[in-house]
């Protein structure tokens, strides 16, 4: 993946939910402290519709569009999460993606755009976002590693490494395109042009507030979809505030397809949440606990 220059512009748009009342004021500050030039697209201002949606349809859609064919920015930077990207994908405009091959930077509900950049064989970002992350205590740092991560690239040799064993790992070395990201989300794709194909893959996977019977309905529709069929390897990402923990949950489903699975990597909705970068290939050693591109 492509390094970008210190004066890159990110475009800031808004394809999900809306920021929570007060963050936009508090965003300006923030990008001049990370000496961050940023094109901020119209949806990020609403207006909301149907209370969870940041702005229309329309308007996502055509901020989305205009990043891409505005030569002055360089990469896409999701406001937040939340939902709204599959109201999207219909309309979508894959060559266009394709053409401006331009990083799309997010996480959570983005991972539905992540699976159509995907498709169009162009990189992207699983990493924290500005209303949703930079702003809150800690976040600061996650936004600075991600801009080191994406001025610096990603080349050959590059290593990632977790802190800390975690008991779902199950040993070996797998490699493939790093892809996936919300469990949820991807779930969701299933039955759609746009599910990754995920054969030879090393499939990221975490969530936000879903208890273990609902991660068990996720895996096991993957599952009976052949969605799993042939994966390389698992890297899993933070499962949090669910009222009942998942990690039982996934490995009754995971472990079963004997591949390695590298659990409690740093990624997700929890912090930190490292930055990864989807679609280029990557070996993964579980016991050394790292990624390696």
């Amino acid at each position: 993946m492509k390094a970008l220059l210190p004066e890159a512009v990110f475009g800031l748009i808004a394809p999900a939910g809306p920021p929570r009342e007060g963050v936009m004021a508090q965003l300006p500050a923030l990008f001049e402290h990370l000496a961050l030039r940023v094109k901020v697209f119209p949806g990020c201002h609403g207006p909301g519709v149907l209370g969870h949606l940041a702005a229309s349809d329309e308007q996502r859609l055509a901020d989305l569009h205009a990043a891409l064919a505005d030569e002055r920015v360089d990469a896409l930077l999701c406001l937040r999460g939340g939902y709204g990207c599959h109201r999207l994908l219909a309309g979508l405009d894959l060559a266009l993606v394709q053409r401006a091959a331009k990083p799309l930077i997010g996480y959570s509900d983005i991972t539905a755009l992540h699976a159509v950049w995907a498709l169009a064989g162009v990189p992207a970002w699983h990493a924290p976002m500005p209303a949703s992350d930079w702003v809150l205590p800690g976040g600061q740092a996650d936004a600075e590693r991600l801009l080191a991560a994406l001025r610096r690239g990603v080349q050959p040799g590059d290593v990632q490494r977790a802190d800390r064993e975690h008991p779902l790992s199950r040993p070996g070395q797998a490699q493939g395109r790093l892809l996936g990201g919300n469990l949820a989300v991807l779930t969701a794709l299933v039955g759609t042009p746009f599910m990754p194909r995920l054969r030879g893959a090393i499939v990221l996977l975490e969530d936000i507030s879903e208890d273990a019977y609902r991660v068990d309905r996720y895996l096991a529709q993957l599952k009976l979809a052949g969605a799993l069929d042939g994966v390389a390897g698992f890297l899993l990402g933070s499962f949090t505030e669910g009222q009942t923990p998942a990690d039982a949950v996934l490995a009754d489903h995971l472990h079963p397809l004997g591949v390695p699975l590298l659990a409690g990597w740093p990624a997700g909705h929890g912090q930190p949440n490292r930055a990864l970068p989807l679609g280029p290939r990557v070996r993964m050693d579980v016991g050394a606990r790292e990624l390696r591109w």
